[in-house]
C-alpha cells in the first residue's frame, strides 16, 4: 500500500460515526449512570494487581465477537458453550466480567449487559496499559446461544496472511483494522506451545524457524500498550509464526512499517478498528436479552 494511499484511508476511517444501528456512547447515561465509572473503578483495581489483564480482556473480546458477534457467548459457563473450546480454554478474565456484573446489578438491576461491560472493560484495560482512550459504543444485548464450534474457525497462530485477512475482512475490517488490531500482541506474553516448533523444530525439520533472530532476546515491554510489536517483528523477533510473516508479505509489511515508526498512528488506527470491531453481529433494541449473571442465560 503506498504512503499516501494509506494516510488517505486512515483519514476517511478516522471519522467513522459513533453509532451503529442501535449502538450509540452514553447509552447508560439515564439507565444507569454509574455503570462505566463501576466497571473503570474495578478493572483499575484488577490491573493494580495484574497488569497482564489487558492482555486476558482483548483476547476475550476478539474470541466473543469472532464467534457469532459481540454477544457475550463467550462467558456462559456450561460443558457445550465456546467458553470450554478449542482455543477458549486459556481465555481468562471472567472472574472480573462477573465481578463487575454483580456491582451493576446491585446498582442497576437487569439493565447493562455482560456483552457491554466486555467491550468497556476492554477498552478501560488499554487505557491503564497505555493504549488510546477511545469511545465505546454500547446498547448490545447478550446472546441467546452458544457457539461452539465456531471457536475453532478462530484464525490461528500459524495461519498465513492472506488468510488472516480474509478472516479479519469478513467482518467488514481492512488491512489497516486488522494489522492494527494483531497490535494487541504488544501486551501479554505467549503460550510455549503456540511457538515451540518455531524455536526447535520448525516444519519437521529439527531446527528453528530461519525467518526467525537467531539472537532473539526479549527486549519487548509486555505490560505497555505501544506500537514495541511493529518493531520487533521488522527485525525478525516476532514470536508467533503469523506476526513475523505480516513484517514481511507485500500485502502487509508497509503498514506494519508504519506502525513501527508511528506510535501515535498506530494508537489512533487501533481505536478506530476496536470501534468497528465491536459493532460486529450485535444484537440491539429487543433481539437477545440483558443476563443477570454473565455465566448463564436468564431463566424464563
Amino acid at each position: 500500500m503506498k504512503i499516501e494511499n494509506f494516510f488517505t484511508l486512515l483519514s476517511i476511517l478516522s471519522i467513522v460515526p459513533v453509532t451503529f444501528a442501535q449502538l450509540r456512547v452514553g447509552f447508560y447515561n439515564n439507565s444507569c449512570p454509574s455503570a462505566e465509572t463501576i466497571v473503570r473503578n474495578l478493572v483499575s483495581d484488577e490491573f493494580k494487581s495484574d497488569p497482564t489483564i489487558t492482555a486476558a480482556l482483548l483476547r476475550m473480546n476478539f474470541h466473543d465477537c469472532f464467534v457469532g458477534g459481540c454477544d457475550g457467548s463467550i462467558l456462559l459457563n456450561s460443558t457445550d458453550s465456546e467458553r470450554f473450546f478449542g482455543p477458549n480454554l486459556s481465555v481468562r478474565g471472567f472472574e472480573l466480567i462477573d465481578e463487575i456484573k454483580t456491582e451493576l446489578e446491585a446498582q442497576c438491576p437487569s439493565n447493562v449487559s455482560c456483552a457491554d461491560i466486555m467491550a468497556l472493560a476492554t477498552r478501560d484495560s488499554v487505557v491503564l496499559a497505555g493504549g488510546p482512550n477511545y469511545n465505546i459504543t454500547t446498547g448490545r444485548r447478550d446472546g441467546l446461544k452458544t457457539n461452539a464450534s465456531g471457536v475453532f474457525d478462530l484464525i490461528g497462530p500459524t495461519a498465513s496472511v492472506a488468510a488472516f485477512l480474509s478472516f479479519f475482512g469478513d467482518k467488514t475490517m481492512t488491512t489497516l483494522d486488522a494489522v492494527a488490531l494483531l497490535g494487541a500482541h504488544t501486551v501479554g506474553v505467549g503460550s510455549c506451545g503456540l511457538f515451540r516448533d518455531r524455536l526447535t523444530n520448525f516444519n519437521g525439520t529439527g531446527l528453528p524457524d530461519p525467518s526467525m533472530d537467531s539472537d532473539l532476546v526479549a527486549k519487548s515491554t509486555p505490560l505497555t500498550f505501544d506500537n514495541a510489536f511493529f518493531g520487533q517483528i521488522r527485525a525478525r523477533r516476532g514470536v508467533l509464526q503469523l506476526d513475523q510473516r505480516l513484517a514481511t508479505d507485500e500485502a502487509t509489511s508497509s503498514v506494519v512499517a508504519q506502525y513501527a515508526a508511528d506510535n501515535d498512528l498506530f494508537k489512533r488506527q487501533f481505536a478506530i478498528a476496536m470501534v468497528k470491531l465491536g459493532a460486529v453481529n450485535v444484537l440491539t433494541g429487543e433481539d437477545g436479552e440483558i443476563r443477570t449473571n454473565c455465566w448463564e442465560f436468564n431463566k424464563n
